[in-house]
């Protein structure tokens, strides 16, 4: 699996639609099972009105996954990341240090939300660093506006036809080892298992 001994491998966490969608994320490998428990949920309203998952400290922590980089520094991965993430991140270092996580084995360095949890699975892996989207909840066009479930519920069931269907890709692709209160309730009020 791990070529190299790890020494030049460095992760990508994923736990949404990176897992079904990498697009231009450029990998060296499939996605693991195994990545860090973290409390990610649907809680970030995005530009299409999905609901979409991301880290929301203090919640249940659920399974993730993981993935080999194409990469074989730190600032390279989180550009990587960064670029499959925003179209324009690249030409936007400070949203990068903003929203892409990272934990350096070689340095110690760490940064984004759950680093110390992802440092720690980190350690007994064999690579030498890792990367992750460290975007905040948002709802109405607040950052860091956790939403309730009601308030998700609402927002899925008045979408328009097409926004609605992406929303439920979003949720149905989304690994099923990503089982959050949030999308038990989704499943039982909109069918979207």
């Amino acid at each position: 699996m791990i070529e190299d001994g790890g020494l030049n491998v460095i992760a990508c966490i994923g736990w949404g639609s990176l897992v079904w969608r990498p697009e231009r994320l450029r990998l060296r490998s499939g996605w693991y099972e195994g990545g860090p428990l973290l409390p990610v949920e649907f809680a970030r309203q995005s530009a299409n009105k999905r609901i979409t998952l991301v880290i929301c400290p203090g919640l249940t922590r659920v399974p993730t996954r993981w993935a080999i980089l194409d990469v074989t520094d730190i600032h390279s991965a989180k550009c990587a990341l960064a670029e499959r993430e925003w179209d324009r991140a690249l030409n936007n270092p400070g949203w990068i240090e903003e929203n892409i996580g990272y934990w350096d084995r070689r340095t110690g360095a760490r940064h984004g939300m759950e680093a110390d949890a992802i440092a720690l699975w980190g350690e007994a892996q064999p690579i030498v660093g890792a990367v992750w989207t460290s975007l905040p909840c948002k709802f109405n066009g607040e950052n860091r506006t956790m939403p309730s479930e009601d308030e998700v519920i609402l927002s899925l069931r008045t979408l328009e036809m097409e926004q609605l269907a992406l929303a439920e890709e979003y949720v149905r692709k989304a690994p099923r080892e990503v089982d959050t209160a949030y999308r038990r309730r989704i499943a039982r009020e909109l069918g979207w298992d």
